[in-house]
Order: structure tokens, then sequence, then C-alpha cells
């Protein structure tokens, strides 16, 4: 199954249902464990379990294996592995205390415009190697 259409999937299946603050970080240089990273926020933790069931149907309707679900009871941050891809459903206090996004480090993905058919990137995250914590 190529990794890249599971993530278009997954991006999509979160659109689909409002999912905000999409990114996608491409990790094959940091680890072989998979290859892409996808974080987004809910509002909810409605939104949160909905968000999480859809990117699992849109991922199945491709053919890709069945994914392994972890945090829906609590539905504050729900982990779902599709094997080449993760997908983190967060609640914005909990994606802004655990800053995923800064921890993996990885490189933005691009995407194609759905009209123009132009690359256009994600939104892109650069670690600052002189950040300071307060």
């Amino acid at each position: 199954m190529d990794p890249e259409l599971i993530r278009d999937a997954a991006v999509s299946a979160l659109e689909d249902i409002k999912a905000r603050d999409i990114e996608v970080l491409d990790v094959r240089d940091l680890t072989s464990l998979f290859d892409w990273i996808i974080i987004a926020s809910a509002e909810s933790t409605r939104q949160t379990r909905a968000l999480a069931n859809h990117v699992q149907e849109k991922a199945h309707e491709l053919g890709a294996r069945k994914a392994i679900v972890e945090g829906e009871g609590s539905g504050e941050w729900i982990l779902v592995d599709i094997g080449s891809v993760v997908v983190h459903v967060m609640q914005p206090a909990i994606r802004e205390y655990y800053n995923l996004a800064e921890l993996w480090g990885g490189q933005s993905a691009p995407r194609r415009h759905p009209i123009l058919g132009i690359p256009v990137h994600m939104r892109h995250h650069e670690p600052s190697s002189h950040s300071v914590s307060l």
C-alpha cells in the first residue's frame, strides 16, 4: 500500500469533519517505524472520536491494514496507527502541552491544491534551535 495514498486519505478524512490545524510531518529520515505523522485538533471528545473513526474508514476503503487505535476512552488524544502513517487527533490543550510537531521536527509534506493542482505546503513547522521555554 502506497504510504502517500494513505497519508492523503487520512488528511482528506480529517478535512471532511472539520479538523483544525492539520500538520503532516515527513519523518522518513527520523525513524524506520513509519513514514508520516499527521497531527490535527478537535474541539470536543465527540469530534475527536468522529475524526479518528473517519480516518480509519477512509484507510480501510483504500485497503490499508486494520488500524491500531489508542485513546478512544478519554477522547482527548486518539492515536490511529495505519502502519506507514500515524495520525494523532488531539484536543488543543493536550496538543499544546505535548507539542508533537516540535518533538518530531519532521518536514511538512507538500499537497496539491484541489482546483489548481499545484503543490501547496501544509502548515510548516521548523523547530527552533534557540527556543527558550519559560
